[in-house]
């Protein structure tokens, strides 16, 4: 929507040998991008990363879960309201509750069909309203459509079965992509038993495990106008803990084997009115190495990028934030370091919507 605040996040990042998002068969994920495969990390292996860095600076209290284990958490509630009920009752409660919102179960075992995200509060009002024997449905559903947590308004619910249950996302992220091509490796390894006579020869276990090593280009962009309609004078206080989580996290996929867990070499971080826009199309033709690595060629490559759009289709950023190589980002952005980016935009954030 045009006059929006949009917070654009782009960042460089260099990951070593690794395997940090895998497919079906074990193989680190590729896309194709502009004729090349490239390394590529999907945009939900990332979003649960940041949703598990949350833990880390938010009070679990504001944060949801992804769960099929509704109806157990309303009967422990229920059971926390009236110590004197009966866990089948509460559960026979809770599963009657859950039918009144509208959300399909597994009465078998007890549990909602789908992974549902749902907040704490939301989950002690159902409970209290099911051990009030609420009969109006309509209260039910309003109880679960009230209280969202920060991270329900940045990454949205889907309630296929009740599309008034939704909430749209205020944040989007995009599969990272290596900036240039890149093959698969394999990693041939043995496991030797400890234990085995000296007599014998021989590994214990013997296997191969693929991997790659990119550098990779990350993006996200929140919705800002729209989050403080769901979150308020929280707003700035959000903005700052999702970027801080997309500059710190890593997904986990084979972290104990690899040690892969490394941080921005750049981050560009822009605030804009027009619309979001996504700086790939920087390495559509990809970086070709000339010995002296991809890093610094990206990094030059995704600035003159941002300038070209901005000359042509794109508004100038209302303000353009930067942290990494002063050399690179002087004349694009302020320059700051992470921890001052950070406060540095939860006060801009703040004066513009709070």
């Amino acid at each position: 929507m045009k006059n929006s605040l949009y917070i654009d996040l782009h960042a460089i990042q260099t990951v070593p040998p690794s395997c940090v998002n895998r497919d079906d068969t074990g193989s680190p994920k590729t896309a194709i991008y502009g004729g090349v495969k490239r390394a590529r990390v999907s945009s939900q292996a990332w979003k649960r990363a940041i949703r598990e860095y949350f833990k880390t600076i938010f009070d679990v209290e504001a944060l949801g879960s992804r769960t099929k284990q509704l109806p157990k958490l309303i009967a422990d509630e229920i059971m926390a309201i009236d110590e004197t009920i009966a866990p089948e009752k509460a559960m026979k409660s809770a599963l009657k509750a859950l039918k009144n919102v509208g959300i399909k179960l597994d009465e078998k075992k007890n549990e909602n069909a789908a992974l549902f995200f749902v907040s704490k509060s939301q989950i002690r009002a159902l409970a209290a309203l099911a051990a009030a024997e609420e009969k109006d449905k309509a209260v039910y559903k309003q109880a679960m459509k009230d209280h969202p947590t920060l991270d329900i308004a940045l990454f949205g619910r889907m309630v296929a079965g009740d599309p008034s249950l939704n909430y749209d996302a205020t944040a989007q992220v995009a599969h990272a992509i290596s900036t240039h091509g890149v093959q698969i490796e394999y990693d041939y390894f043995a496991a030797v038993d400890d234990e085995k006579a000296d007599d014998e020869s021989g590994a214990g276990f013997l296997d191969t495990a693929e991997f790659n090593s990119a550098t990779l280009y990350r993006y996200a962009t929140v919705n800002v106008t729209e989050l403080a309609t769901h979150l308020g004078a929280d707003t700035p206080q959000v903005v700052r803990g999702f970027v801080e989580a997309f500059a710190c996290s890593m997904p986990t996929g084979k972290q104990n084997t690899f040690a892969n867990r490394t941080l921005p070499d750049l981050l560009y971080v822009t605030i804009r009115r027009d619309q979001p826009v996504n700086l790939s199309g920087a390495f559509e033709n990809p970086i070709k190495n000339q010995k002296n690595g991809y890093v610094g060629q990206s990094c030059q490559s995704l600035l003159a990028y941002a300038d070209k759009l901005c000359s042509s289709f794109a508004e100038q950023p209302e303000l353009a934030l930067g942290c990494g190589d002063e050399a690179v980002l002087s004349g694009h952005a302020e320059v700051l370091s992470l921890k001052a980016l950070l406060a540095r935009l939860e006060e801009y954030t703040g004066e513009k919507t709070v």
